[in-house]
């Protein structure tokens, strides 16, 4: 777990740095800023690509080896940016990255969920996420104001990847462990990836997370141009405000689902509780538009969305076959990942022609949406009661 931890944290803080790199990415290749968005493009069709694949790679080569791959793709990713390429390359080299991430996310989300408490732990290793994409814009940003130049950050990355290869070479076994088999399950016999994608809860539960990262990276990105321009807040009071929104996305990974879990409260009954905590915060914003309430609001906005995304992969057992729980997770995580891509890009397009207003009811939406097929998913009153 130890290594687990490790691993998502460092994606995170990978992912979190990408902001402040870009100003210098941009003024070291001369490109601008619809340039530059490329390489979110690029990054996101490699995980797409290993929804496809990473299935078949887990079954074929088993736990330890596909680790092994995720980790030394993105040690390649890294190092290749480390010594500046050319930009075609870099974008190349993106989707590489994207690549191996995705399939480093895959590998740990699926060795968790057969773990007992395996929503506390996913929550927990999700959490890590959050604690990297906070501390490595810090990193970014100190190695920048040395100028050690942009691409010392990867050079970084690629260093805290050999302990992460090496620990998934010694640590973990060739074989996956499985999750517990419901009672009187179908065993099934065919491709991973196909039995898999012919489940309709597979593709419903891919469009709910679609929307969940939809949701978080629109508001991560978009949050602080609102906050400046839609209710002209001081600029240093706004980032603070920002970063308060992944800090509260971190503790509620931390902390709600063991709260649930002493409640009583089922996994279902948890992420509704949660889209509702994330109308209450847009709410908060959107009527009291004044900085403490909007630090409050997207605080408790990031603190509603921390442990949707973990506990839907946790859920992933009690919808399909045991042997497919693998392939459910890779398809989710890689399809998910297009949100990151498409949603940003809309909640810009409206605040380009409508304002960057729009912001607040396009979260309404987004989560209206998310609420519809988190309910068609587990419409199934069996599935509800476990």
């Amino acid at each position: 777990m130890g290594f687990a931890f490790f691993g998502f944290a460092l994606i995170g803080a990978n992912g979190g740095a990408v902001g402040v790199l870009l100003p210098s990415l941009g003024i070291y290749y001369n490109v601008d800023k619809s340039v530059l968005g490329f390489l979110f493009l690029a990054s996101s069709l490699g995980y797409f690509l290993s929804a496809f694949s990473s299935s078949l790679l887990l079954e074929k080569l088993g736990q330890r080896t596909f680790l092994i791959v995720g980790a030394f793709t993105f040690l390649l990713g890294t190092l290749t940016l480390g010594i500046k390429p050319p930009f075609a390359v870099v974008l190349t080299t993106r989707l590489l990255l994207g690549f191996g991430m995705a399939i480093i996310e895959t590998g740990l989300n699926a060795y968790v969920v057969a773990l007992p408490r395996r929503t506390s732990q996913l929550n927990s290793l999700h959490a890590f996420y959050g604690l990297g994409a906070l501390i490595g814009p810090t990193i970014a940003a100190v190695l920048l104001a040395m100028n050690w130049g942009w691409n010392s950050v990867y050079l970084v990355w690629s260093l805290l990847s050999l302990p992460l290869l090496i620990g998934f070479a010694l640590v973990f076994s060739p074989r996956l462990p499985r999750a517990a088999a419901r009672e009187g399950e179908e065993t099934s016999t065919g491709n991973v990836l196909i039995e898999a994608i012919k489940l309709p809860v597979i593709w419903w539960a891919s469009l709910f997370l679609l929307l969940y990262v939809g949701i978080e990276v629109s508001l991560g990105s978009w949050s602080y141009s609102f906050l400046v321009e839609g209710q002209h807040q001081q600029i240093f009071l706004s980032s603070l405000i920002v970063s308060g929104y992944w800090l509260g996305l971190t503790l509620g990974r931390f902390t709600l689902s063991s709260i649930a879990e002493r409640l009583g409260l089922s996994n279902v009954g948890l992420i509704y509780i949660c889209m509702a905590g994330i109308l209450i915060g847009v709410l908060i914003i959107w009527l009291l538009p004044f900085a403490l309430f909007a630090a409050l609001g997207f605080c408790f906005i990031g603190f509603s969305l921390g442990p949707i995304y973990p506990t839907t992969v946790a859920l992933m057992p009690n919808l399909v076959s045991s042997r497919l729980v693998p392939s459910a997770i890779g398809f989710l995580v890689s399809l998910s990942i297009l949100g990151i891509a498409l949603f940003p890009w809309l909640a810009g397009v409206l605040a380009q022609g409508v304002g960057i207003w729009s912001l607040l009811p396009y979260t309404v939406m987004l989560t209206a949406l998310m609420l519809v097929s988190w309910w068609v998913t587990f419409r199934s009153s069996a599935i509800r009661s476990r």
